[in-house]
């Protein structure tokens, strides 16, 4: 066999180990819990629908809009009682179902929502975990069309120090998933008005309805405890936009 022929093949053996590989990966994903699933089968007050490949939770004459990324291999259903909550303080929200659970792949996602919904005049942008992190870089090239962004359990590698953006960061105080290095490390690119809520007793899993995450904390409250205080703030923290 020419040489050549040897490298290409040993070119395409690589790649699809590789692709074999990341298939594996995204095949594991932490699934929506049945609690999830039947939150929207609960009395809400809040119109649920689908556009675009996302989930659309509206309470009805909103003006503030919120474009939530999922974390990082979580299927997006596992946020719908999250979302239903917030919603339930008036804002429209939007749960995009991303590529392979990871938000990496669509960062973009907020633009097509953007687009379709003229007459919200403020628009947030925010996620979980990696999903946050996305949701951040997103921000950093959109800051003129946003009012600011949120982050669970989630920090950013991008630079918003001066861009205008308010931002609100919660994490439980026994999340064992969140790297508090890096979340330090890069608190340098938060505004200097940065509002941080420190929700006691909750963990990283407790954003979402997916079960125990690996390495994560003991919460001491409930997902839908915790679930409760993050609307409120999250609420708390849009009122002042308004």
């Amino acid at each position: 066999m020419k040489k050549g022929k040897k490298i290409i093949i040993g070119i395409l053996a690589v790649l699809l180990t590789l692709a074999g590989a990341f298939w594996v990966y995204t095949l594991d994903y932490y699934h929506a819990d049945h609690s999830a699933l039947e939150a929207t089968s609960i009395e809400s007050g809040v119109t649920i629908s689908q556009l675009n490949g996302a989930l659309v939770y509206d309470p009805g004459h909103a003006d503030t809009a919120l474009v939530f990324y999922p974390g990082g291999k979580v299927e997006y259903s596992a946020y719908q009682p999250l979302m239903i909550q917030i919603a339930q303080q008036g804002t429209l929200c939007i749960l995009p179902e991303m590529p392979f659970n990871l938000a990496v792949f669509d960062i973009d996602a907020a633009d097509a929502f953007i687009a379709k919904h003229r007459s919200i005049s403020h628009w947030y942008v925010g996620g979980h975990s990696l999903g946050g992190s996305m949701a951040a870089s997103y921000a950093a090239g959109h800051a003129t069309q946003m009012d600011g962004l949120v982050l669970l359990a989630a920090y950013s590698t991008a630079d918003l120090a001066s861009s205008g953006l308010r931002v609100l960061s919660i994490y439980g105080d026994r999340d064992g998933v969140l790297n508090q290095t890096s979340y330090q490390k890069y608190r340098k690119n938060l505004p200097e008005d940065l509002v941080e809520i420190i929700v006691a007793g909750g963990n990283h899993a407790g954003f979402g309805n997916y079960g125990p995450q690996q390495g994560d904390g003991n919460a001491i409250m409930t997902p839908e405890q915790q679930q409760q205080k993050t609307a409120q703030a999250v609420a708390e923290f849009f009122a002042k936009s308004r």
